[in-house]
């Protein structure tokens, strides 16, 4: 069991640290391209006329990707866990709140999975400049909400496990 938990947190930084250096990268080329266009701005020594297309991309996988590295860590934005501390006292009951939780949050993930599946089997068309197809643009949201049912997934076996007495090594909340 062990051995197969190890094997798991590899992948988990594998997968996390894929994420975040994509995300990195997808900032510097957007820091540069910006800083380009307003650069030609000022002196127009080139036509950047592809731009608004590769900053369309890139800041699309920028959010997305990012968004779902966020999960991994349990760093995205959200409104706190104000309840489980102040109104529910039991540590098993707090542990039934938080897989309830999970499971509304899976729900979504689940949810936007397949909408953003769906919208990007739709894509038949290109990008103008460099026809570049849709269905690249859109494949960040599916493959991130892929990300995020996964992630959501194991939250809610760490908290299974958590109510099982189960110890796995990993704080149910960072």
């Amino acid at each position: 069991m062990q051995k197969m938990l190890n094997v798991l947190r590899g992948v988990d930084r594998f997968v996390l640290a894929l994420l975040k250096a994509f995300t990195i990268l997808c900032f510097i080329l957007l820091t540069v391209l910006i800083s380009a266009n307003v650069f030609v701005r000022f002196f127009p020594v080139v036509s950047l006329h592809w731009f608004d297309e590769i900053i369309e991309l890139l800041y699309a996988y920028l959010v997305f990707y990012g968004a779902a590295a966020l999960w991994i860590t349990r760093e995205h934005f959200s409104v706190g866990d104000w309840i489980s501390g102040r109104l529910i006292r039991s540590p098993k009951a707090i542990r039934v709140y938080r897989l309830v939780l999970e499971c509304l949050v899976l729900v979504f993930a689940l949810i936007f999975f397949y909408y953003s599946e769906r919208l990007t089997g739709m894509a038949m068309d290109v990008t103008n400049v460099f026809a570049i197809p849709k269905k690249i643009l859109y494949s960040c949201m599916p493959i991130s909400g892929l990300v995020m049912a996964v992630y959501s997934l194991r939250n809610i076996a760490l908290e299974i496990a958590g109510l099982a007495g189960i110890k796995t090594g990993e704080a149910a909340r960072p």
